[in-house]
């Protein structure tokens, strides 16, 4: 699991995956709020260095633009694959939110393993077609979502057995 800022609380999907799934662990970060690219990026690969085999990454948020970096930094990435959920638009947001600043620009390079982008249609963070962009330069399958928001706690999406059903047709094909 890769939360974007502030990390993902209790009701987030992603925490609610890691309680009701063994073997699901997050990748933690030093400061959920006040993010640094080189910093993040450490932590990733630390976690993927210490798995016993490739890892499947459900990415959430900014983490979506941090396996993006972690690919451009390191091509060869050891992972299985990655559902890439909401995926931030960093570029767009910095100007009003300058902590992110490190993160920009998404690097658009297709991405070396299977992945599914999930976007919202009313996602605050990160504009429909601008997501569905972000998923033509990643090589990525898209799903749209609806309209869920951010596709986080304050979505109600509970469990998001959806989202499950997501990474289940992504597994298939990784």
């Amino acid at each position: 699991m890769i939360p974007g800022i502030a990390g993902s609380g209790a009701e987030h999907w992603q925490t609610r995956w890691e309680r009701r799934y063994p073997g699901h662990a997050r990748v933690e970060q030093r400061d959920w709020d006040r993010p640094e690219l080189d910093e993040w990026l450490r932590s990733l690969a630390k976690a993927i260095d210490a798995a016993d085999a490739p890892p499947v990454l459900a990415a959430h948020s900014l983490g979506c633009v941090l396996v993006a970096h972690a690919v451009r930094k390191a091509p060869a990435l050891r992972v299985r694959a990655a559902l890439l959920v909401a995926p931030a638009d960093v570029d767009t947001l910095a100007a009003t939110m300058p902590v992110i600043g490190s993160f920009v620009p998404i690097p658009l390079a297709p991405l070396p393993f299977p992945t599914t982008v999930v976007a919202g249609r009313d996602d605050p963070y990160v504009a429909f077609e601008r997501a569905r962009r972000f998923a033509e330069a990643w090589g990525s399958a898209f799903v749209d979502a609806g309209e869920v928001g951010h596709i986080n706690a304050a979505s109600g999406l509970g469990d998001w057995d959806a989202g499950r059903g997501h990474l289940e047709a992504l597994l298939a094909r990784a």
